[in-house]
């Protein structure tokens, strides 16, 4: 009875894309794309980045690019893909990077229902590791590029697919590429596959388009404290544990003050007048008076809000003691903060060792993180995406936002090249288990998004 309920529904969606887009040509060859290449561990200690890159290169260079427009630049253990699509230069303008990643986060086959690296399908979803995050666009893009080829597409500008090796780990392929390659340095925009795309409610009625204009600031600091330790027999006042804990009990405390932008405000007014009830209302309030104390704690006691209301620091590691017979000698507390654009780095530690208020702590900032900025929305790109996103849902409200979360476009942001966030997915943001259990998304959105490439590059290259 439930499998009859869950195929009619699903033939039922179906109704909106026809059966002949699902048995196109790029349809297909889009499909084995993503099949091949998510059925490929690229988790970062597997080291099959490269493998995944040379596959994507192979195909590209069969669909007719150039072997010489077409590069996999190592990094470590990593790989990179970057392919040039040439363009006939009648633009007179830069290129535009088209950006994605080939790796994944880890994943235990003993913990899934499913094999992780096995794309497997029910009525409504198909299942695996990389099914969203970013097996997804990578996959997209490549097909939309495979597929111009064949048409013969010129576009007025080149495009240059950039594709990452490390995205979910260190960064380093990234850094490399935005900082250190000068083709990819002389774009005038990037778009990212990694971010943005559609909302649908659980009945999968269309809420909003969301395009990433921003992203907060990654920074991990790792606060000790230490101490003479002993014998546990004879414990004493001061202990490296109790005052780490006083400090993770101060940490959990805190509140960062309330921060905003026009781009934030925006998307709760459109937000808040979309969802209605009290969420909806007090996102509507916030947009008119951010200062507004109640608004302003409705959204914060929201995880899915309240990273755009202001910075956010959460413990989420703790490490400490030597032995279960002896005074903890040292204790460490690891503390992950995303930072509102426009505060430095710098100023968070600051607040954060006057919340912990204790001289004797010590402070390790954990890596380098990438301060960028908001990344004011171009009125072509716009309208590009908006040409996409309307052929679907007409109408349907663009949102630009800022992510919580972390992804390539804060290095090419920080690099000087605006980046945008515009997946073509459209899904229930409940049903994303991006880096989580049993990760899926819609066979719906895999076939309704494989115009959504093709519709903006030609929007946006084609002469007029």
């Amino acid at each position: 009875m439930r499998r009859s309920f869950w195929t009619a529904l699903f033939l039922s969606s179906l109704s909106v894309t026809s059966q002949a887009q699902i048995k196109s040509e790029h349809a297909q060859k889009t499909l084995d794309i993503y099949r091949t290449i998510v059925e490929v561990d690229t988790s970062k200690t597997k080291g099959n980045t490269v493998r995944v890159a040379q596959y994507l290169a192979d195909e590209l260079i069969a669909a007719g690019f150039a072997k010489e427009d077409v590069r996999i630049v190592p990094k470590g253990d990593f790989g990179t893909l970057i392919a040039t699509y040439r363009g006939d230069g009648s633009a007179g303008a830069k290129p535009i990077l088209l950006l994605g990643h080939l790796d994944v986060v880890e994943a235990l086959a003993e913990d899934w229902v499913r094999p992780p690296f096995e794309l497997t399908q029910d009525d409504v979803n198909f299942y695996a590791r990389g099914t969203v995050d970013n097996k997804f666009g990578v996959a997209q893009l490549t097909g939309t590029m495979v597929r111009l080829k064949k048409e013969g597409f010129v576009p007025d500008r080149d495009l240059i697919l950039a594709f990452s090796g490390d995205e979910e780990s260190g960064m380093t392929t990234t850094r490399m590429m935005a900082y250190e390659m000068p083709e990819l340095a002389e774009a005038e925009y990037a778009l990212n596959s990694d971010a943005g795309g559609g909302s649908l409610t659980a009945d999968g009625v269309a809420v909003s388009y969301r395009v990433q204009a921003a992203e907060k600031t990654y920074a991990t600091w790792e606060i000790t404290v230490r101490n003479p330790g002993g014998h546990s027999s004879r414990p004493r006042d001061d202990n490296a544990i109790y005052d780490l804990a006083g400090a993770v009990s101060a940490i959990e405390a805190h509140r960062f003050p309330v921060m905003w932008s026009e781009m934030t405000l925006s998307y709760f007014q459109k937000v808040g007048e979309k969802i209605g009830g009290d969420l909806g209302d007090a996102m509507v309030t916030f947009a008119y008076d951010p200062q507004d104390a109640e608004a302003a704690e409705t959204l914060r006691s929201q995880p899915s809000y309240i990273g755009s209301t202001r910075t956010t620091c959460v413990v989420t590691m703790l490490q400490a003691g030597h032995a279960e017979n002896a005074l903890p000698q040292s204790a460490t507390a690891t503390v992950n903060c995303r930072i509102f654009p426009g505060v430095s780095v710098a100023d968070i530690e600051a607040e954060l060792r006057a919340v912990v208020g204790n001289e004797e702590a010590e402070f390790v900032l954990l890596g380098d993180p990438t301060e960028s900025p908001i990344s004011e929305i171009r009125a072509d790109v716009l309208a590009a995406v908006s040409k996409s996103v309307h052929s679907r849902h007409p109408g349907l409200d663009m949102i630009t936002y800022m992510e919580s979360g972390g992804t390539d476009g804060m290095h090419y942001r920080s690099a000087g090249i605006p980046t945008w966030g515009i997946s073509g997915v459209f899904m229930n943001p409940d049903e994303m288990y991006a880096h989580g259990l049993n990760e899926r998304v819609p066979i719906k959105a895999f076939y309704d998004a494989l115009d959504h490439w093709s519709v903006i590059i030609r929007d946006l290259t084609t002469p007029e």
